[in-house]
Protein backbone atom coordinates (compact mmCIF):
# COMPACT_ATOMS: atom_id res chain seq x y z
CA UNK A 1 0.00 0.00 0.00
CA UNK A 2 1.87 3.12 -0.93
CA UNK A 3 2.48 5.40 1.78
CA UNK A 4 0.30 8.55 1.77
CA UNK A 5 2.42 11.74 0.81
CA UNK A 6 3.17 14.09 4.10
CA UNK A 7 2.50 17.94 3.44
CA UNK A 8 5.05 20.53 3.95
CA UNK A 9 4.93 22.92 6.94
CA UNK A 10 4.53 25.86 6.01
CA UNK A 11 6.89 29.33 7.45
CA UNK A 12 7.19 32.52 7.47
CA UNK A 13 9.05 32.83 4.84
CA UNK A 14 6.27 30.98 2.63
CA UNK A 15 3.86 33.36 3.94
CA UNK A 16 6.20 36.14 3.23
CA UNK A 17 5.73 34.71 -0.57
CA UNK A 18 2.34 34.30 -0.77
CA UNK A 19 2.01 38.20 0.26
CA UNK A 20 4.40 39.28 -2.53
CA UNK A 21 2.90 36.40 -5.29
CA UNK A 22 -0.52 38.13 -4.09
CA UNK A 23 0.22 41.45 -4.06
CA UNK A 24 3.17 41.96 -6.57
CA UNK A 25 2.13 39.87 -9.31
CA UNK A 26 -1.75 39.54 -8.79
CA UNK A 27 -1.55 35.46 -9.19
CA UNK A 28 -5.00 33.87 -7.54
CA UNK A 29 -5.07 31.61 -4.62
CA UNK A 30 -4.93 28.47 -6.45
CA UNK A 31 -2.02 29.94 -8.69
CA UNK A 32 0.13 30.63 -5.55
CA UNK A 33 -0.83 26.89 -4.23
CA UNK A 34 0.64 25.31 -7.45
CA UNK A 35 3.91 27.23 -7.24
CA UNK A 36 4.53 26.57 -3.25
CA UNK A 37 3.17 23.11 -3.32
CA UNK A 38 0.40 23.95 -0.52
CA UNK A 39 -2.75 23.99 -0.23
CA UNK A 40 -5.74 26.51 -1.42
CA UNK A 41 -6.46 26.78 2.18
CA UNK A 42 -3.24 27.64 3.55
CA UNK A 43 -2.90 30.30 0.94
CA UNK A 44 -6.29 31.68 1.37
CA UNK A 45 -5.73 31.31 5.32
CA UNK A 46 -2.66 33.48 4.95
CA UNK A 47 -4.38 36.36 3.01
CA UNK A 48 -7.21 36.26 5.78
CA UNK A 49 -5.17 36.69 8.23
CA UNK A 50 -2.76 39.58 6.89
CA UNK A 51 -5.77 41.23 5.43
CA UNK A 52 -7.17 41.22 9.31
CA UNK A 53 -4.00 43.53 10.32
CA UNK A 54 -3.99 45.21 7.60
CA UNK A 55 -1.06 43.81 4.95
CA UNK A 56 -2.55 44.56 1.88
CA UNK A 57 0.14 45.72 -0.08
CA UNK A 58 3.54 44.88 -1.48
CA UNK A 59 6.15 46.01 -0.18
CA UNK A 60 5.21 45.72 3.46
CA UNK A 61 6.33 48.16 5.79
CA UNK A 62 9.85 48.71 7.09
CA UNK A 63 8.86 46.91 10.78
CA UNK A 64 8.04 43.70 8.81
CA UNK A 65 11.61 42.97 7.61
CA UNK A 66 11.98 40.85 10.73
CA UNK A 67 10.52 37.21 10.66
CA UNK A 68 9.73 37.46 13.83
CA UNK A 69 7.62 40.51 14.31
CA UNK A 70 5.92 39.04 10.48
CA UNK A 71 4.85 36.02 12.69
CA UNK A 72 3.63 37.78 15.62
CA UNK A 73 1.65 39.67 13.96
CA UNK A 74 -0.20 37.18 11.58
CA UNK A 75 -0.67 34.28 14.25
CA UNK A 76 -1.62 36.87 17.24
CA UNK A 77 -5.35 35.32 17.01
CA UNK A 78 -5.40 31.89 16.92
CA UNK A 79 -8.49 29.46 16.35
CA UNK A 80 -12.54 31.36 16.67
CA UNK A 81 -12.63 34.96 18.08
CA UNK A 82 -13.65 34.58 22.21
CA UNK A 83 -17.46 34.83 22.18
CA UNK A 84 -19.61 35.48 25.37
CA UNK A 85 -19.93 32.81 27.39
CA UNK A 86 -22.66 34.55 30.00
CA UNK A 87 -25.81 32.23 30.30
CA UNK A 88 -29.05 33.92 31.22
CA UNK A 89 -31.25 33.39 34.13
CA UNK A 90 -33.39 30.57 33.40
CA UNK A 91 -35.79 31.15 36.44
CA UNK A 92 -36.58 34.58 34.89
CA UNK A 93 -37.05 33.31 31.39
CA UNK A 94 -39.44 30.76 32.83
CA UNK A 95 -41.45 33.64 34.72
CA UNK A 96 -41.04 35.30 31.76
CA UNK A 97 -42.44 33.03 29.40
CA UNK A 98 -45.59 32.98 31.12
CA UNK A 99 -47.10 35.99 30.68
CA UNK A 100 -49.27 36.91 27.86
CA UNK A 101 -47.19 37.39 24.32
CA UNK A 102 -43.86 36.57 25.71
CA UNK A 103 -42.01 33.89 22.95
CA UNK A 104 -38.44 32.05 23.24
CA UNK A 105 -37.84 33.93 20.35
CA UNK A 106 -38.41 37.36 22.05
CA UNK A 107 -36.67 36.36 25.26
CA UNK A 108 -33.56 35.33 22.92
CA UNK A 109 -33.79 39.01 20.95
CA UNK A 110 -33.64 40.72 24.44
CA UNK A 111 -30.49 38.19 25.46
CA UNK A 112 -28.58 38.93 22.11
CA UNK A 113 -29.46 43.02 22.27
CA UNK A 114 -27.49 42.70 25.51
CA UNK A 115 -25.33 40.03 24.85
CA UNK A 116 -24.21 40.61 20.91
CA UNK A 117 -21.71 37.53 20.90
CA UNK A 118 -23.55 35.30 23.20
CA UNK A 119 -25.10 32.13 22.30
CA UNK A 120 -27.68 31.04 19.12
CA UNK A 121 -31.15 31.01 19.07
CA UNK A 122 -30.69 27.28 18.95
CA UNK A 123 -28.88 26.50 21.80
CA UNK A 124 -31.26 29.10 23.91
CA UNK A 125 -34.24 26.80 22.96
CA UNK A 126 -32.28 23.63 23.92
CA UNK A 127 -30.82 25.16 27.03
CA UNK A 128 -34.22 26.29 28.13
CA UNK A 129 -35.75 22.73 27.80
CA UNK A 130 -32.92 20.98 29.68
CA UNK A 131 -33.47 23.56 32.67
CA UNK A 132 -37.15 23.02 32.28
CA UNK A 133 -36.70 18.85 32.15
CA UNK A 134 -34.41 19.29 35.27
CA UNK A 135 -36.59 21.56 37.33
CA UNK A 136 -40.05 20.46 36.99
CA UNK A 137 -41.87 17.09 36.56
CA UNK A 138 -44.21 16.82 33.96
CA UNK A 139 -46.53 14.49 33.16
CA UNK A 140 -48.27 12.70 29.89
CA UNK A 141 -51.54 12.85 29.47
CA UNK A 142 -52.76 9.82 27.06
CA UNK A 143 -55.86 10.60 25.04
CA UNK A 144 -58.48 8.40 23.48
CA UNK A 145 -59.56 9.02 20.24
CA UNK A 146 -62.90 10.72 19.49
CA UNK A 147 -63.12 10.85 23.69
CA UNK A 148 -62.49 14.57 24.87
CA UNK A 149 -62.97 17.88 22.76
CA UNK A 150 -61.35 20.73 24.72
CA UNK A 151 -62.72 24.26 24.42
CA UNK A 152 -61.64 28.14 25.43
CA UNK A 153 -61.33 31.34 24.73
CA UNK A 154 -57.63 32.59 23.81
CA UNK A 155 -56.44 34.95 26.42
CA UNK A 156 -55.29 37.77 24.05
CA UNK A 157 -57.93 39.61 21.60
CA UNK A 158 -57.64 40.37 17.81
CA UNK A 159 -58.78 44.05 16.58
CA UNK A 160 -61.57 43.54 13.42
CA UNK A 161 -62.68 46.30 11.56
CA UNK A 162 -66.40 46.81 10.53
CA UNK A 163 -66.16 47.60 6.80
CA UNK A 164 -69.53 49.72 6.90
CA UNK A 165 -68.80 51.57 9.74
CA UNK A 166 -65.01 51.78 10.36
CA UNK A 167 -65.36 51.01 13.65
CA UNK A 168 -62.50 48.53 15.27
CA UNK A 169 -64.10 45.92 17.73
CA UNK A 170 -62.03 43.44 19.66
CA UNK A 171 -62.75 39.76 18.14
CA UNK A 172 -62.73 37.14 21.15
CA UNK A 173 -60.90 33.82 19.91
CA UNK A 174 -62.49 30.48 20.15
CA UNK A 175 -60.50 27.57 20.27
CA UNK A 176 -61.11 24.13 20.46
CA UNK A 177 -58.86 21.00 20.44
CA UNK A 178 -59.28 17.07 19.97
CA UNK A 179 -56.67 16.02 22.70
CA UNK A 180 -55.55 12.72 20.44
CA UNK A 181 -54.84 14.32 17.54
CA UNK A 182 -54.35 17.68 18.46
CA UNK A 183 -56.78 19.15 14.94
CA UNK A 184 -57.48 22.91 15.91
CA UNK A 185 -60.57 24.82 15.09
CA UNK A 186 -60.44 28.45 16.48
CA UNK A 187 -62.97 30.93 15.30
CA UNK A 188 -63.74 34.70 15.88
CA UNK A 189 -66.08 36.37 17.70
CA UNK A 190 -67.42 40.21 18.92
CA UNK A 191 -68.50 38.56 23.13
CA UNK A 192 -67.85 35.67 25.09
CA UNK A 193 -71.19 35.63 26.08
CA UNK A 194 -73.83 32.35 25.16
CA UNK A 195 -75.18 32.28 21.90
CA UNK A 196 -71.43 33.14 20.65
CA UNK A 197 -70.20 30.08 23.07
CA UNK A 198 -72.80 27.68 21.48
CA UNK A 199 -71.97 29.40 18.16
CA UNK A 200 -68.46 28.28 18.65
CA UNK A 201 -69.47 24.81 19.86
CA UNK A 202 -71.31 23.89 16.62
CA UNK A 203 -68.77 25.49 14.33
CA UNK A 204 -66.23 23.21 16.13
CA UNK A 205 -68.14 20.08 15.77
CA UNK A 206 -68.83 20.74 12.20
CA UNK A 207 -65.33 21.43 11.43
CA UNK A 208 -64.22 17.87 12.86
CA UNK A 209 -66.87 16.20 11.55
CA UNK A 210 -68.24 14.02 13.98
CA UNK A 211 -69.44 14.38 17.97
CA UNK A 212 -67.15 13.04 20.80
CA UNK A 213 -67.98 11.58 24.16
CA UNK A 214 -67.51 14.48 26.01
CA UNK A 215 -66.79 18.12 25.56
CA UNK A 216 -64.60 20.04 28.51
CA UNK A 217 -64.50 23.53 29.23
CA UNK A 218 -62.79 25.61 30.99
CA UNK A 219 -65.23 27.57 34.59
CA UNK A 220 -66.60 30.40 31.50
CA UNK A 221 -69.49 32.10 33.04
CA UNK A 222 -70.98 31.15 29.43
CA UNK A 223 -70.39 27.63 30.25
CA UNK A 224 -70.47 27.16 33.82
CA UNK A 225 -73.15 28.80 35.65
CA UNK A 226 -71.81 28.01 39.63
CA UNK A 227 -68.22 26.66 39.84
CA UNK A 228 -67.49 23.94 41.52
CA UNK A 229 -64.51 21.40 42.65
CA UNK A 230 -66.85 18.03 42.70
CA UNK A 231 -69.87 19.12 40.88
CA UNK A 232 -69.77 21.99 38.91
CA UNK A 233 -73.54 23.56 37.49
CA UNK A 234 -73.20 24.28 34.32
CA UNK A 235 -75.49 26.53 31.85
CA UNK A 236 -79.05 24.66 30.99
CA UNK A 237 -78.26 25.79 26.77
CA UNK A 238 -74.72 24.05 27.37
CA UNK A 239 -75.44 21.33 29.97
CA UNK A 240 -76.03 17.80 28.08
CA UNK A 241 -80.27 18.40 28.87
CA UNK A 242 -80.25 21.30 26.33
CA UNK A 243 -78.72 19.12 23.45
CA UNK A 244 -80.81 16.75 21.58
CA UNK A 245 -77.03 15.07 20.70
CA UNK A 246 -76.62 14.50 24.64
CA UNK A 247 -73.00 14.87 24.34
CA UNK A 248 -71.82 15.05 28.36
CA UNK A 249 -70.38 18.72 28.62
CA UNK A 250 -67.96 18.90 32.17
CA UNK A 251 -66.07 21.62 33.15
CA UNK A 252 -62.24 20.63 34.05
CA UNK A 253 -62.75 21.36 37.69
CA UNK A 254 -65.39 18.09 37.74
CA UNK A 255 -61.74 16.16 36.46
CA UNK A 256 -60.78 15.97 39.97
CA UNK A 257 -63.79 13.94 41.44
CA UNK A 258 -62.55 10.45 42.79
CA UNK A 259 -64.20 7.37 42.72
CA UNK A 260 -63.99 7.09 47.04
CA UNK A 261 -65.98 11.19 47.14
CA UNK A 262 -68.76 9.54 44.79
CA UNK A 263 -69.22 5.89 46.83
CA UNK A 264 -69.41 8.63 49.87
CA UNK A 265 -71.70 10.55 48.47
CA UNK A 266 -73.59 7.33 47.65
CA UNK A 267 -73.23 6.10 51.25
CA UNK A 268 -74.71 9.41 52.38
CA UNK A 269 -77.96 9.40 50.72
CA UNK A 270 -78.86 5.39 51.13
CA UNK A 271 -77.01 4.02 54.14
CA UNK A 272 -78.14 3.52 57.76
CA UNK A 273 -76.38 5.70 60.49
CA UNK A 274 -74.59 2.61 61.54
CA UNK A 275 -72.39 2.55 58.17
CA UNK A 276 -69.63 4.61 57.70
CA UNK A 277 -66.01 4.53 55.37
CA UNK A 278 -62.69 4.02 56.45
CA UNK A 279 -59.71 3.77 53.77
CA UNK A 280 -62.32 3.93 50.79
CA UNK A 281 -63.85 0.30 52.46
CA UNK A 282 -67.84 0.52 53.64
CA UNK A 283 -67.92 -0.97 57.67
CA UNK A 284 -70.37 -1.44 59.96
CA UNK A 285 -70.70 0.92 63.30
CA UNK A 286 -70.26 -1.29 66.21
Amino acid sequence: MPRRKQTRRTTVRDARTILRLTHDQGLSAREVAERLKVSKTTVSTYLLRAREVGLTAWPLPAEYEDDAVLQETLFRRMGRPPRDRCEPHWPTVAAELKRKGVTLTLLWQEYRASHPDGYGYTWFCEAFTAFKRRTGATWRNRHEAGAVMQTDYAGQTVDIVDPETGEVHDAQIFVAVLGASSLTFATASLTQRLPDWVAGQCRALAYFGGVPKSIVCDNLKAGVAKPLWFEPTLNPTFSPRGRPAAVPGSSSGSWKTSWRTKRRRRCRSRSSPRCGWRGGRRYRRR
